[in-house]
């Protein structure tokens, strides 16, 4: 049970008290010290009938406290499932909207240690709010999860639910939807199997709300509402198609030996340690690309994301009473966690002359001034920019780090793409750590993040790593819990690969192809030589772009802010040619994203993503049609300012 400050202050104070599970112990608690959160389980001897829940659930909304109960101990996976009693009362009552149901599907006789959670909730601002908090703190599940949880459940409840809907086999986690005289009320989110094969998505079902009542609820911690306000993670598609230039994702096709792998591993049975234990060809990768030299002392650590990992490092620098400082020019989603977990945060500033890169002699002005510094480097590959930092350039921000003592995390996430790599020449961190690990403040550390879902080309398959090196840093790391970690067919897939990848031909050369395709992308948004169709891209559409040397994105600052635009409240109206309800847009760096969207379906990263004034950002591992569709939304973006 928390309790937080009120006022809305930016300081909130939380108490975490713990109590026994048993219901009538909890409500007795709940009642005396009147909780504003409350997150339990409930007891197994009490989770066959609705009794309980429906006693806490009157506890809770009598006093105005939010209920969280947790039923991952009582949710089975299999064909002969156990009562649950939370569900029973779901089918027949609507949940009100001060309660939510968390479940981790730990129980699962086929996979057992693949755990994946959902949240059944009946007001829409808890769910939008989750869905940003997970994407900013854990990354998104990945694709495999996501389908095989999804044949699971088809498979499990598909024989109760014969021709219910006309073009749907519903798996109905709870209860048939209800309409409610026509107006648009919030719903239990429903997973469902299109008949086309292979097609899943979601949908929301209405049901009848609760009526309201007059005792208010907690809201969000300010800082939380501050950061989901303006973090650019997902926005209202109205059911309008959106091309997507705004997610780290690969979505260019993946070679087959990627897809021969990831059938293999769910084909095999009882693996052995041996064939998933990555960290020795995890230890080697880093050591061949990076140079990142690795001993006894030196611990890796496993995620699907690296967003979950990157997360956990704030929490040590909280921990720690450092302060984690950003590039201007950094990956917008790592300052919106920073951010979100309440840490204290530094821009570093970067200038144009240097493409925005980190520059030692800025970076020891803001250094002299700080104490316990944090130092977040994107590289080689810099994301957002594309830009590369040079081995000569690593070292001589390294050396200044090791001066004042800073803890560096250097995010090799967005690396391993590079168009030239010969005349770039690749790091050698070893050489430049040995150089200054005798003259440095012994707080110097340096922690290498990295995620492979781009090296290996797989954009299904999430996989992140962390090596850390520093005794103090891998215990604070450690006390922290709730790291998703990757499945055992994942760490199969990661450590097939790359085997392969070091092998001459095959996964190599099919890298070099999807390279030269996002190379020739970058040069098609900055230069006229695509194709007739779009004889128009980003320069001649009034952006000045910065060509990137690597990666999966660029920048570009436009020519046109200040103007104004119409633009319609909702997206199912774009391009539609209606201009009723349209409202104008000052173009800004706060309001351009918007303004693309609304007008074109073309979904980019503002000015305030990127962390540089006035500059966006643009991903180009889309698919062909995705990426000619994206061309000519700029296209027609250029005709909407012009008019």
């Amino acid at each position: 049970m928390l309790q937080t400050a009120e006022n809305g202050l930016s300081d909130d104070v939380v108490t975490v008290i713990e109590a026994p599970r048993q219901s009538d112990l909890m409500i007795e608690l709940i009642k005396r010290l009147k909780p504003q959160v409350v997150v339990t389980g409930i007891a197994h001897f009490e989770a066959v009938t609705s009794s309980a829940f429906v006693q806490l659930l009157d506890a809770t909304g009598g006093i105005g406290s939010r209920l969280f109960l947790d039923i991952s101990d009582h949710f089975e996976l299999s064909s002969l499932p156990g009562t649950i009693g939370v569900l029973k009362y779901l089918s027949g009552t609507p949940l009100p909207s001060h309660a939510a149901i968390v479940c981790g599907l730990v129980k699962n006789q086929v996979y057992s240690d693949l755990e994946v959670a959902f949240v059944i909730s009946e007001e829409e601002a808890i769910l939008k709010a989750l869905s940003k908090t997970v994407e900013i703190l854990d990354g998104n599940t990945s694709l495999i999860s996501q389908y095989y949880y999804g044949c699971i459940f088809h498979e499990l409840l598909s024989f109760q639910l014969t021709d219910r809907h006309p073009h749907l086999e519903v798996c109905e986690l709870i209860l048939e939807a209800e309409p409610d005289e026509g107006r648009i009320q919030p719903g239990l989110l429903i997973i469902a199997q299109d008949k086309e094969p292979g097609k899943t998505f979601s949908t929301f079902l209405q049901r009848r709300s609760e009526k309201s009542k007059s005792v208010e609820v907690i809201g969000f911690a300010t800082s939380a509402i501050s950061v989901l306000s303006n973090a650019e993670l997902s926005i209202s598609d109205d059911g309008y198609p959106l091309v997507r230039m705004d997610v780290d994702q690969w979505f260019l096709p993946v070679p087959s030996t990627v897809k021969a792998s990831i059938f293999e591993s769910f084909a095999r049975q009882n693996m052995t340690e041996s064939e998933i234990d990555v960290t020795p060809c995890i230890k080697q990768f880093v050591q061949t690309e990076y140079g990142f030299p690795t001993d006894s002392g030196t611990e890796f650590i496993f995620s699907d994301c690296s967003q979950a990992l990157f997360s956990k490092l704030v929490l040590c620098c909280i921990q720690e009473g450092g302060t984690m400082c950003f590039p201007a020019g950094s990956n917008g989603n790592y300052v919106s966690v920073a951010k979100f977990l309440k840490a204290n945060t530094v821009h570093i500033p970067t200038n144009s002359e240097r493409g925005f890169k980190l520059t030692e002699d800025i970076l020891i002005k803001v250094l002299e001034t700080m104490k316990k510094p944090w130092v977040y480097i994107s590289g080689p590959t810099i994301n957002p920019t594309g830009l590369l930092y040079s081995n000569q350039e690593m070292e001589n921000i390294l050396s200044a780090c090791a001066r004042f003592g800073a803890r560096v995390v250097i995010d090799t996430s967005f690396s391993g793409l590079e168009f030239e790599y010969e005349g770039w020449g690749g790091w050698n961190l070893g050489s430049c750590l040995s150089k200054i690990s005798s003259s440095g403040n012994p707080s110097f550390c340096v922690s290498l993040l990295g995620g492979l879902s781009l090296k290996l080309l797989s954009g299904a398959l999430k996989f992140a790593f962390l090596a850390l090196n520093e005794p103090i840093l891998i215990e604070a790391f450690h006390s922290f819990p709730g790291l998703s970690k990757p499945h055992c067919t994942d760490k199969y897939i990661i450590k097939k690969l790359l085997s392969l990848r070091e092998q001459k031909g095959g996964l190599l050369d099919v890298a070099m192809e999807q390279i030269r395709i996002l190379e020739n992308r970058a040069k098609c948004l900055k230069e006229v030589t695509f194709s007739p169709l779009h004889p128009e891209v980003l320069e001649n559409c009034g952006w000045d772009v910065l060509r990137p040397c690597a990666g999966v994105s660029m920048v570009a600052k436009p020519s046109f802010l200040g103007k104004a635009v119409k633009v319609n409240h909702s997206l199912k109206h774009t391009g539609s040619g209606e201009q009723d309800a349209t409202y104008e847009i000052k173009l800004t760096d706060a309001s351009l994203r918007e303004a693309v969207a609304k007008t074109t379906g073309l979904c980019i990263n503002s000015g305030s993503w990127t962390g540089i004034p006035g500059y966006c950002r643009f991903t180009i591992a889309l698919e062909e049609s995705e990426f000619e569709q994206a061309l000519a939304c700029l296209v027609k973006f250029k005709s909407i300012v012009d008019n």
